[in-house]
């Protein structure tokens, strides 16, 4: 009876996958638009879309986040204890409100965010290395990563690392459905 009562429900309902899909699966679809234009870029255009999106995150936020410089400048000034007490009370609304666009802006940038993710993913499964052009940060850790080599000004990264003693080698590329749990995971 309840196994009837189960696929009764199911019909009606549809599974979690089926909601999920439902829900997720217009991002999907723009995430792989959104790939598909990635394909022709070069490794250090690809790269530098981080920082196109850390300027983007930046300039949603700039707004707030001078707010909330100058609030923490005024608290610090304050010496009546009974009104600092109030203003760390906004302060702690206005973090709050920061966290909401910082969602916001995370969310609009998803889709093109995952694509770079897929990428990155499909062009290492397709090397075994990736050359960019050497960073600070490069340099840094191949300094103490065997995955990273600088030679001159490029930068080599390796599809494979040492990981729990083991080698590991990137050989996938994100299905759709990773993208789903990706998503529901952000």
């Amino acid at each position: 009876m309840l196994n009837y009562l189960s696929k009764s429900l199911k019909k009606v309902f549809g599974t979690k996958y089926d909601r999920d899909v439902a829900i997720y699966g217009p991002v999907v679809d723009t995430i792989n638009e959104e790939y598909s234009k990635l394909t022709n870029i070069s490794n250090d255009e690809l790269r530098n879309k981080t920082n196109v999106f850390r300027q983007r995150i930046a300039e949603h936020l700039a707004g707030i986040d001078e707010d909330i410089r100058e609030l923490k400048e005024t608290i610090g000034n304050e010496k009546d204890l009974n009104h600092k007490e109030e203003l760390y009370a906004e302060l702690d609304k206005i973090t709050k409100e920061r966290d909401q666009h910082l969602e916001e802006v995370l969310k609009e940038m998803l889709p093109e965010a995952f694509a770079v993710v897929k990428e990155t993913a499909r062009r290492f499964s397709e090397n075994e290395t990736l050359e960019v052009t050497a960073t600070q940060r490069d340099r840094d850790l191949a300094a103490t990563a065997s995955y990273v080599s600088v030679e001159g000004d490029k930068a080599v990264w390796k599809n494979s690392w040492t990981a729990a003693g083991g080698e590991i080698t990137w050989n996938m590329i994100h299905y759709d459905v990773q993208l789903i749990g990706g998503q529901v995971l952000h």
